[in-house]
């Protein structure tokens, strides 16, 4: 019986820990950039894109391809960046395991 109840302890830690992770990376913010700062993107720890930005010289009719790149590749950079944030807040928690659907 004791096991069942230090399981049970130990499944509401997990979901606490859990809940409180969700809350941090919903008020995260991270920002990824290209173009040497020239285009800028701001996501949340879920990787939702909230606000890009876009100095105005970068905007040419004619090399539309060009910002639309650098518009991926701030994301990508932001993106790159969630991850790594979140890497360090699990920290040791996972032991350095790769845990499938955690972020």
């Amino acid at each position: 019986m004791k096991n069942v109840m230090d399981l049970q302890k130990m499944m509401k830690a997990a979901k606490d820990m859990q809940e409180r992770l969700q809350t941090e990376m919903a008020g995260m913010r991270v920002e990824g950039s290209s173009g040497g700062g020239m285009v800028r993107v701001v996501m949340d720890g879920h990787k939702n894109l909230l606000t890009v930005h876009i100095e105005p010289e970068v905007i040419d009719r004619s090399e539309v391809e060009m910002l639309q790149d650098l518009i991926v590749a701030a994301a990508n950079d932001a993106s790159r960046k969630v991850d790594e944030a979140l890497s360090q807040k699990m920290g040791g928690l996972a032991g350095g395991l790769k845990i499938p659907g955690l972020f």
